[in-house]
This record gives structure tokens, C-alpha cells and sequence, in this order.
């Protein structure tokens, strides 16, 4: 076996696999029309007239506008969306977010200054219930009587 070449010593290695993810990125002065879907993570610092989809994350840029539904599992949100968001993790709107519409998340970060323009619902349907069916605590029950006490 000394000095002797076999196939698989003479075979190139093998590339490695990529396990960054990838982002696809729509850029200042593009402007999409249709709907746009990635299997990993959508940044957009442009104009998508559609809707956008990824099944790990969406990123709008201060300059970035989408006017359609966006769904995925996590968002940040610096620009703005006239649409539907249904978001599966965590949402984060940036103090210059501008939302007009409906908002879905399992959790929800609103910076001072951002905008919402529509409903919002956090957490699942249980979670929802719970929250809606538990009492008001005392503090909260006392702040409001004395709010209509002095009206």
C-alpha cells in the first residue's frame, strides 16, 4: 500500500456544508410586486407590494415598506407594514415602526415612539382566555374607580 494511489485517496474532500444561515435581502430602491417566501430569514430595506413569508424571520428596515401580510416565526419591525402579521415567536416593533393593521404574536416588544394602527392579540387562544377571564387586581381595580370618581 506504500506509494500506491488508491480511488478513494485520489478523491477531492468533500465541501463543506453551509450552516450560516441564509438571508435574503431586498435593497434601498428595489420594489417588489408579488408575494416573496423563504425558507430562512427576509430582510427588507425596500418597497414589497405583497405578501411576505419566512419560516424563520422577517427584518424591515427603517426605509423598508411592505404593503401586504407578513408570516413567520420571528420579526423586527423599524419601517412600515399595511397588513396582517402573524407572527409565531416573538414580534419587535422599533420606535420608528409604523403598523396598520392586524397583529398576531406569541410575544410582542413595542418600543417608544412606534406606531400601531389596528388590533393586536398576544399570546395563544389559552393564553388569551386566561388573561381576559382573571379578575383586575386591587391596584389596578382602585386606579380605576378613582379615575370615574373624578369624572
Amino acid at each position: 500500500m506504500i506509494g500506491k494511489v488508491t480511488r478513494e485517496m485520489a478523491k477531492p474532500p468533500a465541501a463543506p456544508v453551509p450552516t450560516d444561515p441564509v438571508i435574503s435581502f431586498i435593497g434601498p430602491g428595489l420594489h417588489i410586486v408579488g408575494d416573496c417566501e423563504s425558507s430562512d430569514t427576509i430582510r427588507i430595506e425596500g418597497t414589497v407590494d405583497g405578501g411576505v413569508k419566512a419560516r424563520k424571520g422577517v427584518v424591515v428596515g427603517k426605509q423598508g415598506s411592505v404593503t401586504g401580510d407578513i408570516e413567520t416565526a420571528d420579526a423586527k419591525i423599524a419601517g412600515t407594514v399595511h397588513g396582517k402579521l402573524e407572527i409565531g415567536s416573538r414580534l419587535e416593533l422599533a420606535s420608528t415602526a409604523v403598523i396598520d393593521g392586524e397583529i398576531r404574536a406569541a410575544r410582542m416588544l413595542l418600543e417608544e415612539g412606534g406606531a400601531i394602527n389596528g388590533s393586536v392579540k398576544i399570546g395563544g387562544e389559552d393564553g388569551a382566555k386566561a388573561r381576559s377571564a382573571a379578575p383586575a387586581s386591587p391596584t389596578t381595580a382602585g386606579r380605576l374607580a378613582k379615575g370615574r370618581a373624578g369624572r
